[in-house]
């Protein structure tokens, strides 16, 4: 049976539960940041490689505990994830997550998803529809179920090239103007450094965008500022920040 359900945006879990009274790593809300980062890590790992492609499904040896994945492609860094025994059909459980996040992508509006702040609890009301699809048992059509599923992509896809904030944003892009830092929600955020002065970034960090928001981070610059030297969204900036967060290297501080 399936026991667990993540939802990791970003590398940080947007949505998490246990459905039975059967604990594991997962279900440790201690660590839930730390795991959510390195199943991200881990998915992004395999893409870099051609050959390998997206994980859809992880075995651990040391007990019957498995873990299948879902890659959203239409919303960036965006993965389903749900454990289960070795009695459950890992099928059954890819449908299920197909099943699971078409729903929660019609459920939330676009722009909450991609826009996400790092607020859980804004998707509780989500669990008890999985609660109801773990439950459920009923077989439905596959054809019905994959022609509903690319309709979904269709309207996704449709509603972002409608908001050029978000068609920027995926891009990379977007450039900034006093207007949209005046009213922007990261106006008034400054990363500030927690690293000596001496810092190597080339040792830790493999990305250029990375490192180049690291030297950029000064203390006064906000995200709003950095966005605009770097010549790429806030949002992306953020994004960036979240990670660097997660790796000591930085804090979000608010003048």
């Amino acid at each position: 049976m399936i026991r667990d359900v993540l939802i990791i945006k970003d590398g940080l879990p947007m949505f998490s539960r246990n459905f039975t009274d059967r604990r594991n790593f997962i279900s440790d809300q201690n660590n839930l940041i730390l795991v959510s980062g390195f199943l991200s890590a881990l998915n992004s790992f395999s893409e870099e490689f051609d050959d390998l492609g997206s994980i859809k499904e992880l075995k651990l040896s040391n007990s019957n505990f498995r873990l299948a994945f879902l890659k959203n492609n239409t919303i960036p860094n965006l993965i389903f994830l749900a454990s289960f025994d070795e009695e459950t059909n890992s099928v059954n459980v890819q449908r299920f997550l197909k099943k699971m996040s078409y729903t929660f992508l019609k459920k939330y509006n676009i722009s909450k998803i991609i826009d996400w702040d790092g607020r859980s609890n804004i998707f509780n009301s989500f669990t008890e529809i999985v609660r109801k699809y773990i439950q459920d048992e009923e077989k439905e059509d596959d054809i019905d179920f994959k022609y509903k599923v690319v309709d979904l992509f269709k309207e996704i896809q449709e509603r972002i090239e409608e908001k050029p904030e978000i068609n920027s944003n995926i891009a990379e892009n977007n450039s900034y103007s006093k207007k949209k830092q005046e009213n922007s929600k990261f106006r008034k955020v400054i990363p500030v450094l927690k690293i000596p002065k001496n810092f190597n970034p080339d040792f830790y960090l493999s990305g250029n965008l990375s490192k180049k928001l690291l030297n950029q981070i000064n203390g006064n610059k906000t995200v709003c500022d950095l966005a605009e030297d770097l010549n790429i969204s806030e949002e992306n900036v953020h994004k960036i920040c979240k990670n660097l967060i997660k790796m000591g290297f930085i804090n979000l501080e608010e003048r």
